[in-house]
């Protein structure tokens, strides 16, 4: 069997197919279904989607770095162990892997090797070596880590991507100190000793990365197999969205896309055009902008029409095939006299999404008076949140709507007593901070599994595999290349379906058209 060094690529294993409209733009949806002729202010939502399929994929580049310190003794150790096992498992050939520990000093194990069926059983073989001892030097970790990313010669088609797991406080030096560059840093908190507050600002200050949380007691696998499950599925790189206003004899008076996620985003000056770049797309994954636009007066007579204020494009890779920017996608508003009273399903729908934001804000603002020794008022701040959900009337959305409910009445609870709220509730709040900025999953370690905000099918997936295999870690555990095949038999038309949106927009498009050149409009 051969196995894949650094230096040779396993990428020319994976699965070759069309990378073609792997991402698309959803129709953007507005506030309101119709907006007055006057001056006024509308926000849209554009959301862009990846393909719900993984039959073509980038290969993996993962790091783990664990926590073999003193206090990882005993039961932390095993559950760390076990919970190795199952990710080691649901690698293949296509994956790369490296091992990483610290303790007083960082050491690498393993270094990124394919994993092939013997290179599963040595690199098993060194975790369940492991032993405990020592002080938590979280920076010396992280440090290999950053090397083991630096020195990858093959990165064609793969993503580098670390794991980042500790029970205790930083010993030596500062974590926070070290760049990764590109690669994203997930990291697992594990019972109430952790210095969380750390473990999320590593997470967030890389590209994507997120923290979750691990209640004492709990086993690292669940959070574990959340995180692989996406990382299997990264069926875009370097996502981008492209927005460019109008003029203002078009209708536009000004474009703001507000500064309330953790994506980087840039704005040309000369131009207006607002770019924000997303990094990585799990399969099924989506990503949501709000856009405020402030529409100008229209001239005196002007009767109700189509008033286009923007262009929406996105850009992408896939399996090192870069994918510029896409057709155009118009931000159309249909100005009127008359505008509705009532918001219609879409307007509902952005609604939405603008209480999820609130509701995150809710959570940040909750968290600063929770550390300022204010309880009554941290609660208090979380009711209003609850309270402004009640209103919240969804055709399709109640699974968000119960989610965020969820959300809150758990917090509320875990901000009772000051002793609560730094063993759990802080954890909670911090990992619910960093899912709703990334709009990705994190898991915030409740184990009634009442919040799935942004888990993909393959989460679900292998949600019910962890615990599975930590009821009985014997029992033979699905490849991943397994889970691919079960999606396909459970739906064949994913493996292809992108692509056949990308025709069938086209030939939309082209009845559009021809529809328009038989009946064109009036204006009235």
């Amino acid at each position: 069997m051969v196995v894949f060094n650094d230096d040779e690529n396993p990428a020319s294993t994976l699965n070759k197919g069309s990378t073609k409209g792997l991402v698309k733009i959803q129709k953007p949806a507005y506030s309101r279904d119709d907006v007055a002729l006057t001056a006024d202010e509308v926000t849209a939502v554009i959301e862009l989607n990846a393909a719900p399929s993984a039959v073509v994929r980038e290969g993996l580049d993962l790091v783990v770095v664990l926590d073999v310190s003193g206090s990882m003794q005993g039961e932390r150790l095993e559950s760390m162990k076990q919970s190795m096992q199952f990710v080691i498992m649901k690698l293949t050939p296509v994956d790369r892997l490296s091992v990483v520990t610290f303790s007083s000093h960082a050491q690498r194990l393993c270094p990124l090797r394919s994993m092939t069926e013997s290179a599963q059983k040595e690199v098993k073989a060194i975790i369940d070596g492991l032993k405990a001892s020592g002080t938590t030097n979280i920076k010396s970790g992280l440090e290999i880590a950053r090397q083991v990313v630096a020195e990858r010669s093959t990165k064609k088609s793969r993503t580098a991507n670390v794991f980042l797991m500790s029970d205790g406080v930083q010993s030596a030096g500062e974590a926070t100190d070290v760049d990764l560059g590109s690669a994203s840093v997930y990291t697992f908190g594990l019972g109430k000793d952790t210095d969380h507050k750390l473990l999320n600002a590593i997470a967030k200050k890389s590209p994507g990365g997120t923290f979750s949380t691990v209640r004492d007691g709990a086993n690292l696998t669940r959070p574990f197999s959340q995180m692989l499950g996406g990382l299997l599925t990264v069926v875009a790189q370097d996502v981008k969205l492209t927005l460019t206003p109008k003029t203002e004899e078009d209708g536009l008076k000004a474009m703001v896309v507000p500064a309330d996620t953790d994506y980087t985003q840039t704005t040309d000056s000369a131009t207006g055009v607002i770019t924000i770049n997303f990094g990585t797309l799990f399969s099924g994954e989506s990503r949501k902008v709000t856009v405020t636009m402030t529409l100008s007066d229209c001239a005196a007579g002007t009767t109700r029409h189509d008033a286009v204020l923007a262009e929406a494009q996105h850009s992408y890779t896939a399996q090192s095939v870069v994918h510029g920017l896409q057709t155009p996608e118009n931000l159309k508003i249909y100005r009127t006299q008359n505008p509705a009273t009532v918001a219609g399903s879409k307007a509902r729908w952005v609604l939405a999404e603008l209480a999820r934001r609130r509701q995150a804000q809710a959570i940040r603002d909750a968290m600063a008076l929770a550390e300022a020794g204010d309880l009554d008022g941290a609660r208090y701040k979380l009711v209003e949140a609850q309270n402004a959900l009640e209103d919240l009337v969804l055709d399709d959305g109640q699974k968000l709507i119960d989610s965020l409910r969820a959300e809150l009445a758990q917090l509320i609870k875990l901000m009772a007593t000051k002793e609560l709220y730094e063993a759990q509730g802080r954890p909670y709040a911090l990992a619910s901070d960093t899912s709703h900025a990334r709009q990705r999953y994190a898991d915030r370690g409740d184990e009634t599994d009442a919040v799935r905000l942004f888990a993909t099918a393959r989460m679900d997936t292998y949600l019910k595999q962890a615990k599975q295999f930590d009821s009985d870690p014997t029992k033979p555990l699905p490849s991943a290349a397994d889970d691919v095949k079960e999606e396909i038999a459970a739906n064949p038309m994913a493996a292809f379906s992108s692509e056949l949106a990308v025709y069938l927009q086209k030939a939309i498009e082209a009845l559009q058209a021809i529809e328009k050149m038989i009946n064109p409009t009036t204006t009235a």
